[in-house]
């Protein structure tokens, strides 16, 4: 059997600082996994910082979102993060998504919950090329290390947009929006 635990980065004003100690104990006890949520409106630790502090302070245990808001980010600068903490963490990452419900999660300008799973659509595209090496932008150079694997996704939720995100993904399927 297989046991994980979450990181306590969305606990009501947590000193930050007790997350890589957490993640320590937790892989040192024999937990499989350790996972995050994330929320902006909350006083806690966004996800992507604690599982790279996560990363740093162990060397066995798995990471996992559960779930990232993916829309909520620019596309590019999240799949460059992802690939980073993977990256530290040697490839113990699974990106967990989903499409988030909440108005307040949305802070980037033009990222609001209507057009979110298409967003997300496209941004998982975003993420396999980024994580696959091809440039940015108009530019020449890619923006991870040469050998960044394509790390893996899991999808959570509830709303037609994350299935039908999901679905075309893994199979590039149609999927009716109501």
């Amino acid at each position: 059997m297989r046991i994980g635990i979450g990181l306590p980065n969305q606990v009501r004003n947590l000193t930050p600082s007790i997350i890589p100690r957490w993640a320590a104990r937790a892989e040192d006890a024999g937990f499989s996994t350790l996972a995050t949520t994330g929320r902006y409106a909350y006083p806690g630790v966004i996800d992507t910082v604690a599982l790279a502090a996560a990363a740093g302070a162990t060397t066995t245990i798995g990471l996992l979102s559960a779930v990232l808001l993916a829309p909520t980010w620019p596309g590019a600068l999240l799949a460059k993060e992802i690939a980073g903490i993977d990256g530290i963490s040697g490839g113990r990452l699974t990106l967990g998504v989903g499409v988030g419900s909440r108005d307040d999660e949305f802070t980037v300008p033009g990222h609001g919950l209507a057009g979110r799973g298409t967003r997300m659509e496209s941004d998982l595209a975003t993420d396999r090329d980024i994580w696959g090496g091809k440039p940015v932008g108009n530019g020449p150079s890619p923006a991870v290390p040469s050998g960044t694997r394509q790390v893996p996704l899991l999808f959570g939720g509830y709303s037609a947009p994350t299935w039908c995100a999901g679905a075309r993904v893994i199979s590039a399927a149609r999927c009716h929006r109501p």
